[in-house]
Formats: C-alpha cells, sequence, structure tokens
C-alpha cells in the first residue's frame, strides 16, 4: 500500500466514530508505515476492511460544518405614506 492510498483511507475514515480498539488500530498502522514505509499484508487487509464496513454506515454528523437557524418571521412590508 502506498502512502497516498493510506492516506485517503485514513481520511475516510476521519468521518466515522471508531470504537477505542480500532481506533488504536489506525493509530499503529500509522505509527507503522511512518517508521518502516510499509504495512504488513494482515493491516492492509484489515485497514481495507475496516474502511468498506465504516462506509456502509452513516458519516458522523459535523455540527461545525453546517450551522442550522430557526426560521426567521417574514418582514411585512407597508406601502409608503401618500402626502397630499
Amino acid at each position: 500500500m502506498n502512502k497516498e492510498r493510506l492516506e485517503w483511507i485514513i481520511s475516510g475514515l476521519n468521518q466515522y466514530k471508531l470504537t477505542k480498539n480500532e481506533d488504536q488500530f489506525v493509530k499503529t498502522a500509522l505509527e507503522d508505515f511512518d517508521q518502516k514505509h510499509t504495512l504488513t499484508d494482515h493491516q492492509e487487509e484489515k485497514i481495507e476492511t475496516l474502511y468498506k464496513e465504516k462506509s456502509k454506515l452513516k458519516p458522523v454528523k459535523d455540527y461545525f460544518a453546517f450551522k442550522e437557524s430557526s426560521p426567521k418571521k417574514p418582514r411585512v412590508r407597508r406601502p409608503p405614506k401618500v402626502v397630499f
């Protein structure tokens, strides 16, 4: 697995809530890749499977991305006063 592919998978996984074990595995895999510049076949298979499983779920909603506001009252426009 090359670095671009691993970074793409990690960025995809960051959209989902990971369990403690999954999060620890991802961190360990990243550390191993940084040190050895490669992952074992088992690590590659596991991280690909994890990504496929998580991608079937809905991503965690980012509450800071879109601020929902309450609907505003429409302003009533009155015709201007006519003075004679």
